[in-house]
């Protein structure tokens, strides 16, 4: 669970889905998020549908194994959703 504009939600179902979530910190480092560079790569063609969901396994580890979440939200607006119809 981790603090948002929309109160306290859980990171693996608010952050992944949010498109403000930009990362997580595992110790000293801040791993990017996943899904950003294979949402890119689909958009462009470069990647199947297949790798969303592999992304999103990634950062559920990510989210087990770190310690903070990297919220570019700075004007604490809450939830913002990655994909769009």
């Amino acid at each position: 669970m981790v603090d948002c504009a929309d109160g306290e939600v859980s990171a693996y179902r608010h952050c992944a889905f949010c498109e403000y979530c930009k990362g997580v910190r595992v110790g000293p480092r801040v791993y990017p998020t996943p899904q950003e560079q294979v949402l890119n790569d689909v958009k462009r063609g470069a990647a199947a549908d297949e790798a969303l969901m592999n992304a999103a396994l990634q950062f559920n580890q990510m989210i087990r194994d770190g310690n903070a979440i990297e919220c570019a939200d700075q004007e604490n607006q809450g939830f913002k959703p990655r994909y769009r119809l």
